[in-house]
């Protein structure tokens, strides 16, 4: 699965899952932008501890259209075509349906959901003019099984779902594929504040009693990236040790 010289877009792609699809694209020749949102001292780390010519970092918010439009306008000065695009930001605030706040509603909808939106269609506008693309959204196993006190993360990643199955009857016509990468529970920074007790109750549902690792979400996602998967569109991935 060569990616040389593939122009490659990761969000939220110095961190956690991120981190390593950033890292599995660029293993393959692909010149990646990674972009990030907050946490500048964590990217310039990750930045130099890749140190690749390769590796392109830009600060902005995906949940802000302006912002995605002013990246994308940027990358073509130097890109003439954007390749894959891998929807990556996500976050968490959880908290029961009852008590859960308009903030933690609405935050975790805009950046999950309306972010995915803002690149995809940012992306979709580029990838027609050269008749090929590959968009892959990492989703989650929540937003099919749904867990306690994720109601505003489930439903994001539901809608992700959701949109990917109709934008990619859109544009399947023109070599552009949409797909999902559903993780299960994966070993980074997004659950590290889990309770010690819960992460033990999760790890029991999981048929194969571990949680995750990073690098075999990458793996899922280079595949569905590749020429290999040129006729997987639409559709959902799961990683999640049979959870």
């Amino acid at each position: 699965m060569s990616f040389e010289n593939q122009v490659v877009i990761v969000t939220g792609g110095t961190r956690g899952i991120g981190a390593s699809i950033t890292k599995s694209f660029l293993d393959q020749g692909a010149i990646v932008h990674a972009t990030y949102a907050n946490n500048t001292k964590k990217a310039e780390d990750f930045y130099q501890d890749i140190n690749s010519d390769k590796l392109f970092l830009h600060k902005f918010d995906v949940s802000k259209f302006d912002e995605c439009e002013n990246f994308f306008n940027e990358i073509h000065k130097s890109f003439e075509q954007i390749h894959v695009l891998v929807n990556n930001s996500g976050i968490r605030k959880d908290n029961l349906t009852a008590t859960m706040t308009d903030d933690e509603w609405s935050s975790v909808l805009d950046i999950n959901l309306k972010g995915t939106f803002n690149m995809s269609k940012l992306a979709v506008l580029s990838m027609m003019k050269k008749r090929y693309g590959r968009i892959i959204n990492i989703s989650s196993i929540g937003g099919a099984l749904g867990l306690p006190g994720q109601a505003n993360y489930a439903a994001s990643k539901a809608g992700q779902i959701a949109m990917s199955k109709s934008l990619s009857k859109e544009v399947a016509k023109r070599k552009i594929t949409v797909n999902n990468v559903l993780p299960g529970f994966i070993e980074t920074e997004l659950v590290s504040d889990l309770d010690p007790e819960l992460v033990k109750s999760y790890t029991s549902q999981v048929p194969m009693k571990r949680f995750g690792n990073a690098n075999e979400v990458a793996h899922a996602v280079l595949f569905l990236a590749s020429e290999n998967a040129s006729y997987i569109t639409g559709t959902s991935l799961e990683v999640s040790g049979g959870l």
